[in-house]
């Protein structure tokens, strides 16, 4: 297992190192000067000046890039400009607000996802095949930020049961703060619980017609036990892949969910520093985003190794 990790760090690195190179380049591609912006209505060449002075935007492109990567290498980001805080610290800060709401969409997702996948394709062309295609198809059609609204609308405005946004810290209080995820939470793992419906169902069909299913039926065992134990085991593979990415696009800002319920996640925080030019924070919080993605990649082929046991020969 251990080689087999290496090999995947090996191929990692070089992936993580053009990422960099892609986030630092695309970033100065974007219209206007962030000096200008910061600067404000008036226009000071002093400051603009100052501005790029500190900012390194007056020296080539090479040389700020040797800048940027080298701070990241010191576990230094770089500093807003518009509000004068380490790009670090408000990572810190909105990290806990948004790994929350992915794990609650993640685990909605899953809880209906998987079953309905399972139910799908034990029961092929039944009735329940049918509800199940039919909610998956409109799980996956339905726009987050309409279902976002209407739920707020049928909910807050109408029943009054839950806030219409907002958010509180759990440790502040958790049933206000479990009232005020639990909408966007379901507006993000309704989509997802319909792509893994729709990858289990394909996955549970092709390994329940394998050789060694039919020979477990043949041997008497208990049917539940031959889907969960032996034809589901099999089929995870495609889902352990599948369930890291879509957990990695989570974290990385569900951004219209989040405007749509005022979430202070990676969402907004990505918005507002790509309106203000705000180069660092932009920077700095795509370049952790892609990390996780690129480091959920590699948990899912370690998941692989041991779910799957042909890896291991």
């Amino acid at each position: 297992m251990l080689q087999y990790f290496l090999r995947r760090l090996a191929a990692i690195i070089p992936t993580v190192f053009f990422v960099t190179v892609i986030i630092f380049g695309l970033q100065q591609l974007l219209p206007g000067d962030a000096a200008s912006v910061l600067a404000g209505e008036n226009q000071d060449p002093e400051v603009i000046a100052y501005l790029q002075k500190k900012m390194h935007l007056d020296e080539p492109l090479p040389m700020r890039y040797a800048y940027w990567i080298s701070g990241v290498f010191h576990g230094d980001l770089g500093e807003s400009m518009r509000i004068q805080q380490p790009v670090l610290g408000l990572i810190k800060e909105k990290l806990p607000v948004t790994l929350q709401l992915a794990a609650m969409a993640m685990v909605i997702a899953l809880l209906i996802g998987i079953p309905a996948g399972i139910v799908s394709a034990v029961g092929k062309d039944s009735a329940w095949d049918y509800l199940a295609n039919v909610i998956a198809l409109w799980g996956l059609s339905t726009p987050n930020f309409w279902l976002g609204i209407l739920m707020i609308l049928v909910f807050s405005v109408q029943l009054g049961w839950l806030p219409a946004s907002g958010y509180v810290s759990p440790f502040e209080d958790l049933g206000a703060n479990l009232a005020a995820m639990i909408m966007p939470a379901f507006v993000l793992g309704n989509a997802i619980a319909a792509v893994l419906m729709r990858h289990t169902r394909s996955a549970m069909l092709q390994v329940l017609n394998a050789d060694y299913v039919r020979t477990a039926r043949a041997k008497g065992l208990n049917e539940r036990r031959v889907v969960l134990k032996h034809a589901l085991r099999n089929a995870l593979t495609p889902i352990i892949t599948l369930g890291a990415l879509e957990f990695g696009t989570l974290l990385s800002g569900a951004v219209l969910t989040e405007q749509v319920f005022s979430i202070p996640g990676f969402g907004k925080l990505i918005v507002d520093a790509v309106f203000n030019r705000d180069y660092a924070v932009v920077q700095g919080v795509v370049l952790f985003t892609s990390s996780v993605y690129i480091l959920l990649n590699l948990l899912a082929d370690l998941a692989y190794f041991v779910v799957n046991p042909r890896l291991r020969g």
